[in-house]
């Protein structure tokens, strides 16, 4: 089990740190925070360097802590949130499927962040090394609860584009 927990862990932790990388310092080909801040405005999330800054350091600083098994809640709100905006605010009108922009990868990235919230991070962490124990019902209902209402209020300030923009 914990060799599961570990290879879910580094996959999904370090591909949602990368993705925040990209946000942040155009790294992996990314367009840094001029580049994504651009898009984010377009979208309607303002101002987009600020909103670009805070989902990509949500998605590295949350993809860390669920890669290296250390504060694993706190890592898995800050995943969902940023999946919650994402679902909502950009992939949920194109439909399920990925092919077609639609939410899948975004809500497995999401489930599995939830998963590592309720199971901990396993015995080959940080936390295991720290002998801490950060799971079961209670930290993983928090870590939930916190995504979404993070997520939630970062759409809540959305505002709408223009339909010149748009």
């Amino acid at each position: 089990m914990d060799i599961g927990l570990l290879l879910l862990r580094l996959v999904v932790g370090f591909t949602v740190a990368a993705h925040g990388g990209q946000k942040l310092f155009g790294w992996f080909g990314g367009y840094g925070l001029a580049g994504t801040g651009g898009w984010l405005e377009s979208i309607g999330f303002r101002p987009g360097k600020v909103q670009a800054a805070v989902a990509g350091t949500a998605e590295f600083v949350g993809g860390s802590l669920l890669a290296i098994g250390f504060l694993t809640p706190v890592g898995a709100a800050l995943v969902i949130a940023v999946m919650v905006v994402a679902i909502v605010g950009v992939h949920l009108p194109k439909g399920f499927f990925v092919t077609a922009g639609g939410f899948e990868y975004n809500l497995v990235l999401l489930a599995a962040a939830a998963a590592l919230a309720f199971t901990g991070p396993g015995a080959y962490s940080l936390y295991a090394v720290e002998g801490l124990d950060l799971a079961g019902l209670l930290p993983g209902v928090v870590a939930v609860l916190a995504g979404f209402v993070l997520g939630g209020g970062a759409l809540a300030g959305r505002r709408p584009v223009p339909a010149a923009q748009s």
